[in-house]
């Protein structure tokens, strides 16, 4: 299924590319036709990296220079480089309102026909955010990471309770923990983007993934939806009456907090990104080896309108092509993308290194690595989701990202109604 996204400039912010080409020059690419990319720090960078350096190597014409940004400054330099016209070659973002943005000022090109094999290979649910209104402008590059519920399975055993996978199971797991002085989830509200997660899923599970579309698109009012209220209110009441640790507010994701209260058995769940696995297999070693270390989907809302496959996470990195590029230089990027990407050595590498990439055609090579019962059930998740949610804080436009960030914060410290979260976000 294909999510068919309106491209609205009222969702994307105030300051447009418009605005801020008048910080830089034209859009002329002097020089060799060399093309051109820039890429990250640290993480799983360097193996786009070494990427790079295996298609320069083996393509002397069709050179593709690199530039590593750190991850804070990127988002404006890129933007601002995009508004000038001298945007790379290659543009990496995490789709959402900023590549409606770059598609609606013309900023970038159709891909649709410049893509090869590659869509037959990639999940759908994660192919669809590189798409505005059946278009391809961006194609994943790199790992796929969902959020996923981990639990301790000891603590479920001794307080005689079953996994949930219904909201009114999770309901009834709470009053059971609670019973039992276990906590029944850990979050760190302390860093609050943790939260973001219980305010996506529970917003999808209610309305679907419209509701947030709505948002991105820029519809008026978006944020005075009964969803985004009904996830709010739920939250609140997790963080009021025992459904979060009693310190969530205090906890923090830095030092993996959340990860250590599910490890030590103070609570039951965790709602977490897909890297927290790893975190707890580096961390908490005798707990990932103990078998009680397990992982499972967010439980279905019994009543809710939202597809119960859907996911949130962050569906991956993904290319855009510059329309300020010469001829020369596209080219160069679309054969990098038709005849490159998720390459075998890359997938390998990947692979090796715990991440998964957005691939439906390497269960056999799942099947060999070392977590592979990990990375099976995420590729099931990612593979059969109806729709992949990018994350709110990337979804949208940078100057609403701290807003909301500000104002989910006060909804987890009591000091703001469900209310007057959504007039506040829609004051924006």
């Amino acid at each position: 299924m294909r999510r068919t996204t309106r491209v609205a400039a009222a969702g994307l912010g105030v300051t447009s590319l418009l605005a801020l080409s008048a910080c830089g020059g034209g859009g002329e690419n002097g020089g060799d036709a060399d093309a051109d990319a820039w890429i990250l720090t640290g993480g799983g960078w360097p193996a786009i990296q070494e990427d790079f350096d295996r298609w320069n190597e083996a393509n002397e014409d069709a050179q593709i220079d690199t530039e590593a940004i750190e991850n804070d400054s990127y988002k404006g330099q890129i933007r601002t480089a995009v508004g000038s016209g001298e945007a790379p070659t290659l543009i990496m973002s995490w789709t959402g309102g900023a590549l409606l943005e770059y598609a609606e000022e013309e900023r970038i090109v159709d891909l649709s026909e410049h893509t090869g094999e590659l869509e037959s290979r990639v999940f759908d649910s994660v192919w669809q955010n590189g798409q505005i209104d059946d278009s391809t402008y961006a194609v994943p590059l790199n790992d796929v990471q969902p959020v996923v519920m981990y639990y301790n399975q000891a603590v479920f055993d001794e307080a005689g309770v079953e996994i949930p996978e219904t909201w009114e199971d999770v309901e009834a797991a709470i009053d059971t923990f609670n019973e039992n002085d276990v906590a029944p989830f850990s979050l760190a509200g302390g860093s609050v983007w943790p939260a973001l997660m219980w305010l996506q899923y529970l917003t999808d599970r209610h309305g679907g993934e419209e509701v947030f579309a709505a948002v991105v698109e820029g519809e008026e009012g978006a944020w005075d939806n009964e969803s985004i209220l009904y996830a709010l209110e739920t939250m609140q009441d997790l963080g009021e009456n025992g459904g979060y640790i009693d310190t969530f507010n205090s906890v923090t994701a830095d030092q993996n907090e959340d990860a250590q209260l599910l490890a030590d058995g103070q609570a039951a769940m965790l709602l977490q990104g897909s890297w927290v696995y790893s975190t707890i297999h580096q961390d908490f070693p005798e707990f990932a080896e103990s078998g009680d270390f397990g992982f499972t989907s967010f439980p279905t809302l019994e009543d809710g309108a939202g597809d119960p496959s859907n996911i949130v996470g962050n569906p991956a990195n993904f290319w855009s092509v510059s329309a300020d590029a010469s001829e020369e230089e596209q080219q160069i990027a679309f054969d990098y993308i038709s005849e490159n990407l998720y390459n075998e050595e890359t997938v390998t590498a990947m692979l090796e290194a715990g991440s998964l990439p957005p691939l439906g055609d390497i269960e056999d090579q799942i099947a060999e690595t070392e977590d592979a019962e990990f990375l099976e059930f995420s590729s099931n998740l990612v593979g059969e989701a109806n729709h992949f949610q990018l994350s709110w804080d990337q979804a949208v436009a940078p100057e609403v990202a701290q807003p909301l960030t500000d104002n989910l914060s006060q909804i987890l410290r009591g000091d703001m109604t469900p209310e007057q979260f959504v007039e506040a976000m829609n004051s924006l």
